[in-house]
């Protein structure tokens, strides 16, 4: 049983729950409701992209940039096998502590 760094990293773990839960979402968005600065938004998502865990989307509304993410199949795979991971160690803990 091994903890994935990339899914783990604290706010990493909030991008992608946030990502699952919600599907599509725009830039803005993600740093106002895990409130996040920009750079460190784009800093993370950046990684998560470079993983293939998150698919970007550049487009024009209104002529104004607008960004938008989502989790890909592989950023989905690896957050439920982080959290099937976590309940796997809660489970093996109150086991341990059963005996």
């Amino acid at each position: 049983m091994e903890i994935d760094k990339l899914v783990h990293q604290p706010t990493r773990l909030q991008l992608f729950a946030y990502l699952y839960a919600n599907g599509e979402t725009t830039f803005s968005d993600l740093a106002d409701a895990l409130e996040l600065t920009e750079g460190n938004l784009a800093s993370h998502i950046g990684r998560m992209e470079d993983e293939d865990c998150v698919a970007v989307e550049k487009t024009f509304v209104d002529r104004k940039p607008r960004t938008t993410y989502e989790l890909t199949d592989r950023g989905e795979r690896l957050f439920e096998d982080h959290v099937a991971t976590l309940e796997a160690l809660i489970d093996d803990f109150d086991a341990a502590s059963d005996a």
